[in-house]
Order: C-alpha cells, then structure tokens, then sequence
C-alpha cells in the first residue's frame, strides 16, 4: 500500500501536462490544497487510453477532459475512471465515476470522485472511498493523502479491515512508509472474541500491535463482564498480550486487579501487577493488597507478594492477614459441583488480626466460605486474656455472626489464661496435653477439653461468706488421661478429670513458684498483635509486661518452717569435745 497515492500523483500531472488549454475561470480548490508548493518536478505520466476528448466551454470552465473508459499507467500502476478533468494552469487534475487507483504492488483505493494537486502533491479522494492493500481494507467517504509525507487521513468517519478485527473510528491517520494507523474519536476495534474501545489508538499495521493513549477498554465478547481497563499501554493482537502503564484495571471473575505496571495474556489468562497492587473481591468481601501480584484467569487464583496483606471485611470485625507471600483461589464444592469455595493461603511468618482473636504462624490456610484456619508451624494464638499454643492449629469461626466457635489444638496443646485479668500478680491457670479442643462463647473461651497426658494447674477461688469477696483457696495441680475445664471470668474450674485422675489442692502456704508454672510455659506479651498494622512487623516488640511475683504466704510459711526448725536445732544439747 506504500505507493498506492504516490503513483497515482505521477500520473496525473505528466498526462494532462501533455495537452495545452486555457481555461476561462480560476479552479476553486479545497483549503487542503493551501499549502506550500513543491519545488521539484514530477514524471510525466502516459495516457493509455480514453474514448473521447473534449473542450467545451459550457462545461469545466473550459478546461479539457477525457471520458470514456479513462486509464493512464504510470511505472506499472494504473488510473482509470469514467471522467478526468486536466486544469493545466494550476497544475490540478479530477477524476469522476468509477475511479480506480491500481498499483503494482497490489494496493488499490477506489472512490466515486478524486482530486490531485501536482504543486502540492496532495490529493482528496471523495464518495464511498475504499482503499485495499494486502490483508487490509480501509473504508471511508473522505480520504485525504499527501505524497510528500506519506501520509493519509480522514476525518468523516470509517472503518478499516484487518485479519478478522474491523476498527470504527470518527477520524484516522494512515502513514503509508510504516504503516502506521492514529485512530482519534470514539475508536473501536471489533473482533471476534473481544471489542477494544477508546479515544485515541495508535495501531502499528506490521507488528498488529496497538497503542493506547487515554481512557481505553477490552472487553471479552464471551463474558462482558471480564474487561481490561487503561489509560496508557500497548496490545498486541497476535499473541492477545497487553500492557498496562496508567490507571489501569482488570476485571476478571469478578474480581479487579490493579497496579502501576500490569500485564496480562488473554490466551493463558495470566497476569501481573507491579507497584500499588490492588485485587479486590467484592463477592468474596476481601481485598489484598502488596508491590507484586498474579493471577490466574483460568484456575481462578491469585498470589500477592513484596509487604502483601489480605482483609476479610466483616460487617463488624474485619481479619487482616500478613506474610511474605498470600494465595487466594476457588475450587468447586466436592458437595455442590455448582459452587464455589473460595481459599486464602499465607507462607512465611503469617499474621492475623481480629479484634477478638490474634494469630502468629509460619503459615497459614483459611477457608472463606467454610470458615476454618489451619496453623502451622509454632502457632498461637490469643483471644482476651487466653493465649493457646500447639503444634498445629485449627480455627472454627461463625463467619455469618462473625464469632470464633473453637480452637482445636494438634499435638503439644498448652492453654494459659491469666487468673485475673485485673491485676498484674504471675498468676496462670494452665491446660496442657496432646490433644486439646478449646470452645467459645460470644468470642470468649468458655470450655477446654484435653485428651492424652492432661495436665492442669488452676487456681481455686470461693467467696468469703462474711465479706462476699473472692479469696484465693489454693491452687489444684492435675494429671489426667482427659481433663475438661470451664472457663470463667476470673476463674477456671476442673469439671472433669479421667483415666487415672490425680488432683493435689495445696494452699497458697505451700507451694512454691516453680510449682505453678509448667516448664515450657511462655506467657507471649512481646509479640502480640494489639492493633491491624501489628502485622506489617516481624514482632511488635512491645515492652514484656511486668508481673508481680504472688509468694507471700509461701514465703511467710516457709520463713516460719525455717524458724521452727531453728528452735528445734536450738533445744539439741550441744556435743562437747574432750
């Protein structure tokens, strides 16, 4: 198509600069014409045929024109129309009814009407324009081009036909050296299996690449609702691969992705984000955020990293996850193949933080639509004055009223909760084992049970029947196969201790403080999550609370103990070496 009007341009000017007229009146000419003149000089151009010749002054002003099955050749190309009018003075040619340009290297622009201006080498091609070259057409009821650019353009509106896409565009510049199209006002792109519209598309004809500049959408004809938005990136139409540079978004399965620096391939469904990444799930009520992400159209999955963060929003209470890297996908419900169970994964130092439930792992996996987390990797986790750890757990939430219903602790279970919440004395009731299942109540632990080396240390409270106030009894150490404890407000209470039951009340007189605490117990302030961007931090670090050491009746019993025993030393009769 490279020399479809430059050859047309030849010809036009070396035939009628054969024949010798003096038109009457000036040509009136289209202010497209106005322009600076070409200095150089054109080749003269042969006529092939036409059937008449005539001069008249009643029509064209006086000037010449050829009828009659018209045709002039030029290096190979060929001009023929119905009628052709040669104003020589201005060096300016017409052609009308049935013009058709014919060049030898395939091309073709066919138009009920053409002008061309040999000064400035431009012409304007009028009424049902149709320009053809090798695997593209393009159509149009205005055709402007220049041949000392190369260039041509409308601005009436048209369409262009290239390898199954059809481009709709109110104003369009052809540049026939590279063969580049600027598609401008309300463009569209319409093919087979996605419509791209926009303001302003640069499209380049040998790559089939495209260039996006302003608001522009790519719409998937088979889901309308799967959409690529931007306001500056590149497309290419062979591989279905597009780049996102500017406010851009994409829309897939009803989730929207966006970043600074995106891409994403039709074909495979994959797609990046880079810098301010953003996946929002409105179904879902999620949203994860981070410097890098991927998703996967087609397995409907999506993975986040650099700093990522998910949030599960709740009507009430919102959970925000952290780690170096978060998966969130679907699968289909083994029980209903026509649902969905949506998924969230966190790998390396995970995080989680509700208002009433606080969650430190190595990894973790959460089932949205279920409501069950699983922990791995030294888990605990801390609700309240209550902290569990394990070596695996399992959390049950009542997603729909937004409440924690239990806690099932694998291997290592070891429950601590403060005695009273109220003061700051090194009080713990404590619940060990193997395995441990710890339910709650309105988002507060109300009952643990144990099985497999059980082992308790609580505290015993009763009131004082003159002052009605709380007194501390003793502290109860048991050992059983399976305990069960309920859980109060200021208290924890032993309700059942099977399979070998051993249980010991001591007073507070008598037992010391190694005595209360196991030896692995860990009472973690340093590294709880007290508000949502705790999660962010490898640890808070907070400053380790301070508890005051409850040993004053041991030690006044003991101090006694110790001054009986020396009266009782005192009292022996002294041994007197002879």
């Amino acid at each position: 198509m490279k020399y479809i009007f430059v050859l047309f341009l030849f010809f036009s000017v070396n035939v009628f600069a054969q024949i010798t007229t003096q038109p009457k009146q000036d040509l009136v000419k289209d202010p497209y014409f106005n322009a600076s003149q070409n200095p150089g000089t054109t080749e003269k151009v042969k006529l092939v045929h036409s059937d008449f010749f005539q001069k008249t002054l009643d029509k064209y002003n006086g000037n010449p024109y050829f009828s009659g099955n018209v045709q002039f050749i030029h290096q190979g190309s060929i001009l023929t129309a119905d009628e052709v009018i040669f104003y020589q003075e201005q060096n300016f040619v017409k052609a009308i009814g049935n013009v058709k340009l014919q060049n030898a290297d395939g091309s073709v622009i066919t138009s009920g009407e053409m002008e061309y201006d040999g000064n400035t080498q431009k012409g304007i091609a009028r009424k049902n324009v149709l320009l053809t070259d090798p695997g593209q057409t393009i159509k149009t009821e205005i055709l402007y081009y220049d041949r000392l650019s190369n260039k041509a353009y409308f601005n009436t509106g048209g369409t262009i036909t290239k390898d199954g896409n059809v481009m709709y565009t109110k104003s369009a510049t052809y540049d026939l050296s590279s063969r580049i199209i600027d598609f401008t006002g309300n463009v569209k792109i319409d093919n087979p299996e996605y419509t791209v519209e926009g303001v302003n598309i640069i499209q380049n004809q040998n790559t089939n690449t495209a260039i996006f500049n302003g608001p522009t959408t790519i719409t998937n004809k088979k889901n309308p609702a799967n959409l690529i938005y931007t306001e500056k990136g590149t497309y290419n139409m062979n591989s279905k691969e597009v780049y996102l540079k500017k406010n851009s978004r994409i829309n897939y399965n009803g989730k929207i992705l966006t970043g600074d620096d995106m891409y994403f391939n039709q074909i495979t469904g994959f797609g990046t984000a880079r810098g301010n990444v953003t996946l929002r799930d409105p179904q879902e009520k999620r949203y994860m955020k981070g410097g890098y992400g991927e998703i996967y159209e087609k397995k409907d999955s999506a993975m986040m990293t650099d700093r990522p963060y998910a949030v599960k929003i709740l009507e009430k209470d919102s959970m925000y996850f952290s780690a170096q890297r978060i998966l969130a996908y679907q699968k289909i419900d083994e029980v209903n193949p026509l649902k969905k169970k949506s998924f969230l994964r966190a790998f390396r130092k995970a995080r989680m933080y509700k208002s009433n439930i606080q969650v430190r792992a190595d990894s973790l996996s959460f089932n949205e639509t279920d409501g069950i987390m699983n922990l791995f990797g030294a888990p605990i986790a801390w609700s309240g004055e209550k902290q569990v750890t394990g070596d695996k757990i399992e959390a049950y939430f009542d997603t729909e009223n937004e409440f924690i219903d239990s806690l099932r602790v694998i291997g290592n279970a070891f429950a601590i909760s403060k005695a009273d919440s109220l003061n700051l004395k090194d009080e713990f009731n404590q619940i060990k084992g193997k395995l441990m299942t710890v339910y709650y109540e309105k988002n507060e632990i109300n009952l643990a049970k144990v099985i497999g080396n059980a082992q308790a240390i609580t505290y015993a409270d009763d009131e004082n029947e003159k002052t009605k106030e709380v007194e501390r009894i003793g502290i109860a150490l048991s050992t059983c196969g399976t305990i069960e404890a309920e859980f109060e407000e200021r208290r924890v209470q032993i309700i059942s201790c099977n399979i070998g039951a051993n249980t010991d009340i001591y007073p507070m007189s008598q037992i010391s403080r190694e005595k209360r605490f196991f030896p692995n117990f860990n009472w973690n302030t340093k590294d709880r999550l007290h508000k949502w961007e705790d999660i962010f931090l490898d640890s808070p670090g907070y400053e380790e609370t301070q508890y005051e050491a409850d040993d004053a009746l041991y030690n006044q019993a003991q101090k006694a103990i110790d001054e009986a025993k020396a009266k009782e030393e005192a009292k022996k009769p002294k041994r007197v070496r002879k």
